[in-house]
């Protein structure tokens, strides 16, 4: 156990100098006596609490439960506001800012007299980037997940947000229901605080922060609004204290070995393709490689469990109630496939974090015998088309289109594409591939979630539900479909996408994991050399900042500055 004097805001509040004088001087103009926080961990809360963001608007009062949580245990806890990412309203994307939360987090931890740090959030990119700025700190941290939001309910039928959003908006064009029906689905889509409650990217990504190791048991699947997240809320302001004075840190949480489960669980759960992206990103902020190799061995010895939507047929809170994380982890423990014997921030091993964990529904979380599918949801992909990788969430793809060649229709933009997706002339039939480019890292600018093209209303009303779909953007998680994303290099930066016509044929074969364009090669030197690169979108500010460091799709479009080894020095606290 550290003593006082061995913790890091010790330099600050602790010595005998006229800096030290002076933190305290200011700590008694923030109200606090000095037996409140003087020789006491002092931990970090970092709130992603908006009035403009659903997924979190519950954070400023669980930020309360945090709090006393480290009363209990003895630490002294201070609330840092940070940057919100919602994806329901930030445009173009969060995915944009992303990196910009991880270096604000970072810094923050950095450069205040912080001992640990409690991390909330739970919107898409808000856990990736948490998690990055915290990794790259290297002080102890405990994630605490916002949580699924209510099931949504119209008509007496049982509501995903987002994935029944697809769905009921595809049946607007087609003519099925109405502006009516529309009305009632925007009040019983989304009816409480939390994120999305099927295994979008926010579940997806929640469920990977816990099985590497930096929740507490459990924390990932409690509802928002449960009386559970406020008691895991408390457990974890418990928890950082303890991780600050036994010093262990998120780098000995954050292995190769918690990555690699992390991904076992991410497929066998059928999660979104965003955890890819994301997982890459955060991996490399530990120190460890992780590339779309991996996620491919591993999504061939791990089969699909979660009976979750899109892909399956619950939400979250039955997934919950049927045993959460831990009991789905039991499954791939049985299976061989998780590394039991590394920390967490709960337990001394993840095979102690298991230890009674049962499964009490069967039916939602599948038994080994009895998969939703045999092997990972998500393929990653290879060919002329993308010689740097895609992926596709084949199991959200009706089976005829996962081997399949078609026409290509190109659209340079998205935009265009709105305009021009019902147009007749176009010609396109169900045996069409629908290209969007133009919509990567740099030419989304950001990436943003456009992968799910819409069909075309004639289609629609003929009954048509899927498509082939291939772009260098992303979807959200709780969309469906056979959708091939993050083809890389992207169109932009003259990847082979940008070299794509209307009419060229394209074959896509999941099983052999292949994306191929059927043109010649000296064909498309010729276009190469007929290429010319987009102008820069950004002239000045941040945007300037990122075009300039973005990485591509298939290594986590992170910052290069940021992802590349490199001692930073402790500030010198005076």
């Amino acid at each position: 156990m550290r003593t006082p004097e061995e913790l890091r805001s010790h330099q600050w509040y602790g010595t005998d100098g006229l800096r030290s004088f002076s933190h305290r001087a200011r700590t008694r103009q923030l109200g606090y006596l000095p037996e409140e926080h003087l020789g006491k961990p002092v931990i970090a809360i970092l709130n992603t609490w908006s009035d403009i963001n659903p997924c979190h608007v519950h954070l400023r009062d669980r930020a309360q439960a945090v709090k006393r949580g480290v009363w209990q245990a003895g630490g002294f806890p201070l609330e840092f506001p940070v940057a919100t990412l919602s994806e329901t309203y930030q445009k173009p994307t969060p995915m944009l800012y992303r990196n910009l939360l991880a270096m604000e987090t970072e810094e923050l931890l950095r450069s205040y007299p912080v001992d640990g740090a409690v991390l909330m959030g739970g919107c898409d990119k808000s856990t990736p980037a948490l998690l990055m700025g915290a990794a790259s700190a290297g002080l102890p941290a405990v994630f605490v997940p916002a949580g699924p939001m209510l099931p949504g309910h119209w008509r007496g039928e049982v509501l995903g947000s987002g994935t029944d959003m697809w769905k009921y908006w595809d049946d607007r064009r087609a003519g099925l229901i109405g502006d009516c029906e529309m009305a009632e689905l925007e009040s019983g889509l989304a009816r409480s605080p939390g994120h999305c409650m099927t295994m979008g990217t926010a579940s997806t990504l929640t469920a990977a922060a816990e099985a590497l190791g930096v929740t507490m048991p459990g924390a990932s699947s409690i509802p928002a609004v449960d009386s559970g997240h406020d008691r895991m809320a408390a457990a974890s302001g418990m928890r950082i204290v303890d991780l600050v004075r036994r010093d262990l840190r998120l780098p000995a949480i954050l292995t190769r070995e918690a990555y690699e489960d992390a991904v076992a669980t991410v497929l066998a759960l059928g999660g979104s393709t965003n955890a890819v992206i994301h997982l890459i990103a955060m991996a490399g902020r530990s120190g460890v490689r992780l590339t779309l190799d991996d996620f491919d061995r591993i999504a061939r010895t791990v089969p699909v469990l979660a009976n979750v939507r899109p892909g399956g047929r619950y939400l979250m809170e039955d997934f919950h109630f049927a045993g959460g994380l831990p009991a789905f982890l039991t499954r791939l423990r049985d299976a061989g496939r998780l590394h039991l014997d590394r920390p967490t921030v709960g337990h001394a091993t993840l095979r102690e974090q298991l230890a009674g964990a049962r499964v009490h529904d069967e039916d939602v979380i599948r038994p080994l015998d009895h998969p939703l599918a045999a092997e990972g949801g998500v393929a990653v992909l290879r060919g002329n088309l993308c010689p740097d990788g895609a992926v596709i969430k084949h199991i959200a793809a009706e089976p005829r289109l996962l081997r399949h060649t078609g026409p290509a229709v190109v659209f340079d933009d998205y935009r265009t594409l709105q305009r021009t997706i019902d147009d007749p002339g176009l010609g396109i039939t169900e045996d069409s591939v629908l290209v969007l480019r133009g919509s990567g890292p740099l030419g989304g600018p950001g990436m943003p979630e456009y992968g799910m093209l819409p069909i075309p209303g004639r289609l629609l009303k003929k009954g048509v539900r899927d498509m082939v779909r291939i772009s260098d953007a992303r979807m959200s998680g709780t969309s469906y479909g056979a959708c091939v994303l993050h083809v890389a290099p992207e169109s932009y930066v003259g990847g082979p996408l940008a070299l794509v016509r209307t009419g060229d044929r394209i074959t896509l074969d999941v099983g052999a994991r292949t994306l191929r364009l059927e043109v010649d090669d000296a064909e498309l030197a010729r276009r190469r050399n007929r290429w010319q690169a987009p102008p820069p979108r950004f002239g000045r500010g941040y945007g300037a900042l990122y075009q300039d460091q973005i990485t591509q799709a298939d290594t986590g479009c992170d910052f290069r500055f940021l992802a590349r080894p490199g001692e930073v020095p402790e500030p010198y606290a005076g």
